[in-house]
C-alpha cells in the first residue's frame, strides 16, 4: 500500500478503494455458488439469478465511489499538496473516519435496493412460496452482505493507513481522535459473532447431505446466529474482555501520566504482547519519572526557561549579539558579617535572601545569571529576547530594594548598578562543562556602577543608557555627578531611582525564546 500511494499520489485512495470495490462481485459469487446447492434450478435460471446479483453489485458498487468521493473531499486539499495544520488535520478526520462514516451512510441503502428486491426475484423467479422461501433468500442474503461489509470496512482502513501516516507527521500530536472509528470493544462484539454466523452458513451449506430446500437454507441461518448469540458468546465475551481489560488499564495510566503523575505502575497480567505493552509501559514511565527528577534538579541549579530551551535546542546554544540590561546586585558590608559568622550562618543568611531576590527577577521576565558570592548577575533580554528590558530591569531592582528591606529590615542593604548596552549571550565552558553567560562591557559597567552605591548611598543607580530606554514611570530618578569608573576612560552619567514612585509594574505575558542564532 505504501508503495502504491508512492506511485499514485493524490489519486491513491479513490483508485485503490475502487479496485477493492470490486471484490463484492466475487463475495456475490460464492454466495451465488452456495445459494445454489438449496434449489432446484435449471442453468439458465441460476445464470439469471447470477446475473441479476452482479447487476444490484454494480450499481451498489457505483452509488458506494460517489459516496467515499464526497467523504474523502474535506482530504483533497491535503492530497493537492496543502500542507497546512488545518488542512491536515481536516485529511486525518476523514480518512481515519471514512470506514465509519461510509457504513453510517450506507447500511440501509443496501439492505432496501438490493438485498430485499433480489430476494424477491429469486423468490418469483424460482417459483417457490413466499414464505418461507423470501425470509430464507433474505437471510441468506443479508450473511452474504454482512461479510462484504466487513471485508470492506477492514479493507478501507488497511488502503487508508499509508496516507494517514503522512498526514500524521503534518499533524503532529496534537491529533484528537474522538469518535472517528469503531471503538476496539465494539469490533470485536460485532466481528466475531459475524464470523461464527458467516462460517455457520458455510459450513451447513457443504456439509448438509439429501435433498435441501429454502427451507433448510432458512433453518441454517436461524442456527449459525442462535449459536453466534448463545453458545459462543460466552467466549466472544471472554475473548473481548482478555484484551480489552489491559488495554483500559494501559489507558488509564496514559492519562495519569498526561496529568503528570510519573509514579503510576500498571499491572503485567499476562507474558503474552498485552503483558510485554504493559512491562514496556512501566519501563517508560519509569524513564520518564527519572527524567523529571533529572529536569527539576536542572531547573534548581540554571533558570527554568534556559533549562527549556536547553532541553529543546541542546547544551550549545551560539553566540548571539543582543541588547540588554544587566543589574548587578550587592549585600552591603557581607565581609564583616561573613567574618563574625560561622560558615552555616552565612550559606543561611544567603539562601534566604536569594529566596527574596531570584523570584522576582523571574516575575519581571529576568535571568538569574550567575551568583557570585554575596552578589547576584540578573540579565533582562537573554536569553529571551525582550523589547521592554530596560523597564523590567529597574522594576525588578526597585521591587527587590523593597522586599529585602520588609523582610531583613535594617539589618541587611543591599546595593543594585543597572546597565545597558548590547552583549554576546550563549553558552561558553569546555571539558563537558558548560554555562549560559552574556559577555561584554556593559556586564562590566554594572558591576561598577553597583560599587558607586556604596559611595552615594543609593539603593539603585542606573546610567544614562539605561535611562534612555526607559518608557514606563518608575518614580523620581535623580541624576548623580558623572563618575569616572575603574577601567573606563570616559565618564558615565548615572541617575538614582528614589523610593516611593508607583509600584513596580509586573509584566503578564510570558516572553517569547530567543530564536536561534544564525
Amino acid at each position: 500500500m505504501r508503495w502504491l500511494y508512492a506511485k499514485l499520489g493524490r489519486r491513491y485512495v479513490r483508485v485503490v478503494l475502487w479496485i477493492q470495490m470490486q471484490a463484492a462481485h466475487l463475495v456475490v459469487a460464492g454466495g451465488s455458488g452456495l445459494f445454489g446447492l438449496f434449489i432446484r434450478a435449471d442453468a439458465s435460471e441460476f445464470l439469471e439469478l447470477f446475473a441479476a446479483a452482479q447487476a444490484f453489485v454494480l450499481l451498489d458498487n457505483l452509488v458506494s465511489c460517489r459516496v467515499v468521493s464526497r467523504l474523502l473531499r474535506p482530504a483533497d486539499p491535503y492530497l493537492r499538496g496543502d500542507r497546512s495544520p488545518a488542512a491536515a488535520s481536516a485529511a486525518w478526520h476523514a480518512l481515519a473516519g471514512l470506514p465509519l462514516s461510509f457504513v453510517r451512510r450506507r447500511w440501509l441503502q443496501p439492505i432496501l435496493f438490493a438485498v430485499l428486491p433480489l430476494s424477491a426475484f429469486a423468490t418469483w423467479r424460482l417459483d417457490q412460496p413466499w414464505f418461507p422461501a423470501l425470509p430464507a433468500v433474505a437471510a441468506a442474503s443479508v450473511v452474504v452482505l454482512l461479510y462484504g461489509s466487513l471485508l470492506r470496512f477492514f479493507a478501507m482502513e488497511i488502503i487508508t493507513r499509508p496516507v494517514l501516516e503522512a498526514v500524521a507527521r503534518d499533524v503532529g500530536d496534537d491529533v484528537e481522535p474522538g469518535r472517528a472509528s469503531v471503538s476496539l470493544r465494539t469490533r470485536l462484539l460485532v466481528a466475531l459473532p459475524a464470523i461464527n454466523i458467516i462460517g455457520g452458513v458455510v459450513v451447513s451449506a457443504i456439509s448438509a447431505g439429501g435433498e435441501r430446500s429454502l427451507a433448510d437454507l432458512g433453518f441454517g441461518v436461524a442456527v449459525a446466529i442462535g449459536v453466534a448469540f448463545t453458545i459462543s458468546l460466552e467466549l466472544t465475551l471472554l475473548l473481548a474482555g482478555s484484551i480489552l481489560g489491559p488495554l483500559r488499564e494501559l489507558r488509564r495510566g496514559t492519562d495519569v501520566v498526561a496529568a503528570g503523575d510519573f509514579t503510576v505502575r500498571v499491572s503485567v497480567l499476562s507474558g503474552d504482547e498485552t503483558g510485554r505493552l504493559a512491562a514496556s509501559f512501566n519501563q517508560m514511565v519509569a524513564g520518564l519519572q527519572e527524567r523529571e527528577v533529572l529536569h527539576e534538579a536542572f531547573g534548581a541549579y540554571v533558570d527554568p526557561r534556559l533549562a527549556e530551551r536547553v532541553l529543546a535546542e541542546g547544551t550549545e546554544l551560539d553566540g548571539e549579539e543582543v541588547e540588554v540590561t544587566v543589574a548587578f546586585v550587592d549585600i552591603r558590608d557581607f565581609t564583616a558579617f561573613a567574618e563574625r559568622a560561622s560558615a552555616a550562618e552565612v550559606v543561611r543568611q544567603l539562601n534566604d535572601f536569594y529566596d527574596v531576590v531570584v523570584p522576582v527577577i523571574v516575575r519581571h521576565g529576568g535571568h538569574a545569571n550567575k551568583f557570585v558570592g554575596d552578589g547576584l548577575l540578573a540579565v533582562f533580554g537573554a536569553p529571551d529576547h525582550l523589547p521592554d528590558h530596560a523597564d523590567r530591569a529597574l522594576a525588578a531592582a526597585l521591587e527587590m530594594v523593597e522586599r529585602v528591606h520588609g523582610r531583613f529590615g535594617d539589618g541587611l542593604r543591599i546595593g543594585v548598578g543597572v546597565n545597558s548596552g548590547p552583549v554576546v549571550a550563549g553558552t561558553i565552558g569546555g571539558g563537558g562543562r558548560v554555562e549560559f553567560t552574556v559577555i561584554g562591557d556593559p556586564v562590566n559597567t554594572a558591576s561598577r556602577v553597583e560599587a558607586v552605591t556604596r559611595v552615594t548611598g543609593d539603593d539603585v543607580l542606573l546610567t544614562e543608557a539605561t535611562r534612555c530606554l526607559l518608557v514606563r514611570d518608575h518614580g523620581p530618578l535623580v541624576e548623580r555627578p558623572t563618575v569616572t569608573l575603574k577601567g573606563k576612560t570616559e565618564r558615565v552619567r548615572l541617575h538614582a531611582a528614589l523610593p516611593g514612585g508607583p509600584a513596580p509594574a509586573v509584566p503578564e505575558p510570558r516572553p517569547q525564546a530567543a530564536a536561534p542564532a544564525e
